[in-house]
């Protein structure tokens, strides 16, 4: 099975391409390196639900529980390079998906899912 081609943050992509691959299913962006609190880690675990599930909504664009302007704030920063915020309730408990800005060498270096608490 071949993996699904990724637009690193080096490629220029501007609004429109964003909502045509939102539209498409295509991720929008790297996720570098994934790091997981073990707090975040033990609360999906107990409730069934594997990291990659909310990785996947997170890089394909579904934000989750963030406000319009951060919203936009992500989608803009598919574009400009700066960091990305996701925002998901699992079992009553906010869970954070944070993607970093992209670094001197073109790439987004890591994701962490975290608590809010932990930030």
């Amino acid at each position: 099975m071949t993996p699904p081609k990724r637009y690193p943050a080096t490629q220029a992509v501007d609004a429109a391409q964003v909502a045509h691959l939102k539209k498409a299913g295509k991720p929008l962006f790297e996720l570098g390196m994934v790091y997981g609190t073990p707090s975040v880690l033990k609360h999906l675990e107990a409730h069934g639900l594997y990291p990659n599930a909310l990785l996947g909504a997170h890089c394909h664009g579904d934000y989750g529980l963030v406000d319009e302007d951060d919203w936009k704030a992500n989608d803009r920063a598919v574009v400009d390079g700066s960091r990305i915020l996701s925002s998901y309730t699992v079992e009553g408990e906010r869970v954070w998906i944070i993607t970093e800005s992209v670094n001197e060498q073109g790439v987004r270096p890591s994701t962490t899912l975290l608590k809010p608490s932990e930030y």
